[in-house]
């Protein structure tokens, strides 16, 4: 009888662990896989063009994890442009790092980089607006990271003009 309790239990508890595990990776491909972002660029105000880069999938063996298109870079803005995507997943935000190449063994969260906001949609054109005071040519990199898991998912090396 002990060892059916024993049993029991320990199934209960792998099968919640092993639920959660699949719930947490699931959820933003039912609820959010859907939602692609179109956010026009202001041109009247004919913005000059600082930098651009390429998101790049910065671990291949990692499925998950992956980010692709352009990012370009404007005065007070950064601009996701319509072919960038990135897998879903769970509080994902837009970094200005310093670092010129970022890896998955960089520590970008003891570098001094700068927040944006979190990301809006995994799909699409999106604009983030830089905060006052921050130097663009500082950055060489702009980055998509999971600050729920720590995680590094995309980067996007910049080339300045």
């Amino acid at each position: 009888m002990r060892r059916s309790w024993i049993a029991f239990l320990l199934g209960c508890v792998l099968g919640l662990g092993g639920g959660f595990a699949l719930g947490i990776f699931f959820y933003p491909y039912i609820f959010l896989a859907d939602i692609v972002a179109a956010e026009e660029l202001d041109k009247a105000a004919s913005l000059p063009l600082i930098a651009e880069g390429r998101f790049v999938h910065a671990n291949p063996s990692d499925p998950i994890h992956y980010g692709r298109g352009r990012v370009s870079i404007y005065p007070e803005l950064v601009r996701l442009e319509a072919d960038f995507e990135v897998g879903p997943g769970p509080k994902f935000h837009v970094y200005l790092v310093p670092d010129a190449n970022v890896t998955p063994s960089t520590e970008v969260a003891r570098t001094m980089f700068v927040d944006l906001g979190r990301l809006r949609a995994f799909k699409g054109s999106q604009n983030y607006s830089v905060p006052a005071g921050v130097a663009l040519a500082n950055y060489k990199s702009v980055v998509i990271w999971c600050e729920q898991f720590g995680v590094l998912i995309s980067p996007a090396a910049l080339t300045f003009r």
